[in-house]
């Protein structure tokens, strides 16, 4: 693994040890500084109350500072001038007043004498402990030595110079003081162990009902989130309640209300005037049928005397006829969108996809005798509840969409299958769905052109020339009628294949 790989894994380890959520990171930050604070305190305690005990030791030395080690100086002497042996204090129990485990250590030139330890017979120091004590200054003020070498563990020891210009040096062991301290760290480990433990509770549940407001916020938030918001008219939900503006979490609650109301207001505007335009082109598309019916009418029968009308008028009637049945296909699809905005029921009855297939793709064979189309069905009918005319159309639409966008000697093909249950792909079809694709080896869709090709009136051919066809409805329509049948349609598209997609609930 590289460098930047490390460090990339390193970053992700510890965004995954963090906590992600607001009331996480304050439960753990707190915890985090109480127990930076417990362990300063711990420290600071334990310190002071070291350096207290030492203090102590070194007042007692201080007290008795070399009497100890006169005493043991003096029976030397006394033993060198009578010629007996010295007797230890350890072993003989004099101990001239002196606290067990008191050392006494004469030094002269130099040299530190025999040792004597109350408490402990013939006490050995080593070389580094005599060297140590050896170098211990005659200032009257307390050192700490490490006498483990030679078994006695660590002192605390001072000297002094007696009259004959020895240094007399006595100490007390630490043995008590470090004991002492060990028992207080213990003690503060246990005490500040419950007290995070404690902390640590209260203040998930005190930060859990502090941020109570913020929750709500998020809970609206999310309803708002749930809600198809792209059309139609949508119902929001009512505001988060209101907080103290005075804290962080009302004002961040009451610039959430304002902005719902906004959101709210601007979304019934859409809403009245999708509803005026969809009432304006029903009722354009209604009003328009009768008079292009008058004037198909007119033309027809302006046209049953032929020899008496000149040639370039029976070329006017003629166009007149055709651009008068093309403009009543427009009205009529236009009328039936708006039907379908309005939400008017279709018929309700089993239909056979696969003859209507069948039937569709035959029609196309006689519109497109260029193109090369195919069929790919199941062996058993495929049957879905719906509208037998509105189904038609949308696979004729899907048919005359390829034969008309692609080029002569394009291979269509017609395909359905059943889903197993459960299957969903964008939409709420039921727990068992028909898949109808009509796929194409094309030049494919404009890829600025994929998001919106459902949409009413979008045409590949920007110019609107006639010789592309189409007003671009189409689509519009098989999307609409596909969603009044409960189901889904979309498409994907590359260069050499196009797949347009239409799932419907099965019977």
């Amino acid at each position: 693994m590289t460098g930047p790989s490390r460090a990339r894994a390193r970053r992700t380890r510890r965004l995954r040890l963090a906590p992600t959520t607001l009331r996480g990171r304050l439960v753990v930050g707190t915890l985090v500084l109480l127990v930076l604070a417990c362990a300063a305190a711990g420290a600071a305690s334990s310190l002071l109350l070291e350096r207290f005990m030492v203090e102590r030791l070194d007042q007692q030395l201080s007290m008795t500072a070399g009497r100890f080690a006169a005493s043991l100086a003096h029976e030397e002497h006394e033993a060198r001038e009578h010629g007996y042996p010295r007797d230890p204090y350890g072993q003989r129990g004099d101990s001239r007043g002196q606290a067990p485990g008191t050392l006494g250590v004469l030094v002269r030139d130099g040299r530190t004498g025999a040792p004597a330890v109350v408490g402990r017979a013939d006490p050995v120091l080593s070389a580094a402990d005599q060297k140590a004590l050896a170098a211990v200054p005659s200032d009257g003020l307390g050192h700490t030595l490490d006498l483990s070498s030679g078994g006695l563990g660590h002192y605390r020891v001072m000297a002094v110079r007696n009259s004959e210009g020895e240094s007399l040096v006595t100490g007390l062991p630490l043995k008590d003081v470090r004991t002492t301290v060990r028992r207080l760290q213990m003690a503060e480990i246990g005490v500040f162990a419950v007290v995070v433990l404690v902390t640590g509770i209260a203040g998930a549940v005190w930060v859990r009902l502090s941020l109570r407001p913020l929750d709500r916020v998020a809970a609206t938030a999310r309803r708002v989130a749930r809600l198809p918001l792209a059309d139609g008219e949508v119902a929001l939900p009512d505001g988060v309640p209101d907080e103290d503006p005075r804290t962080e979490i009302g004002q961040v609650g009451e610039a959430f209300n304002r902005m719902l109301g906004h959101v709210g207001r601007a979304l019934a505007h859409r809403h009245a005037s999708e509803q005026r335009m969809r009432t304006f082109a029903a009722d354009a598309s209604h009003e328009l049928r009768t008079p292009l019916a008058t004037v198909r009418a007119h033309v027809q029968l302006a046209r049953r005397d032929e020899e008496a009308v000149p040639g370039a008028v029976r070329h006017a009637l003629e166009r007149i006829d055709a651009e008068s049945a093309r403009m009543g296909t427009l009205v009529d699809d236009l009328l039936l969108l708006a039907r379908l905005d309005a939400g008017r029921p279709l018929a309700r009855e089993e239909v056979d996809l696969t003859r209507l297939v069948i039937d569709a793709i035959g029609d196309a064979r006689a519109y497109g005798p260029d193109h090369r189309w195919r069929l790919d069905l199941p062996e058993e009918p495929v049957t879905v509840p719906g509208d037998p005319d509105r189904l038609h159309q949308v696979v004729a639409n899907l048919l005359g969409n390829a034969r008309a966008h692609t080029p002569p000697g394009t291979t269509v093909t017609v395909a359905l299958s059943h889903r197993a249950p459960g299957h969903r792909v964008s939409g709420p079809p039921g727990p068992d769905t028909v898949e109808l694709t009509v796929t194409d080896d094309g030049p494919g869709i404009p890829e600025d052109l994929r998001g919106e090709i459902f949409e009413r009136f979008v045409r590949a051919d920007k110019a609107r020339t006639r010789a592309s066809g189409g007003s671009g409805l189409g689509l519009a329509i098989v999307r609409a009628v596909v969603a009044a049948h409960g189901g889904t349609a979309d498409v994907e598209s590359r260069p050499g294949r196009t797949a347009f997609r239409v799932m419907l609930p099965a019977a």
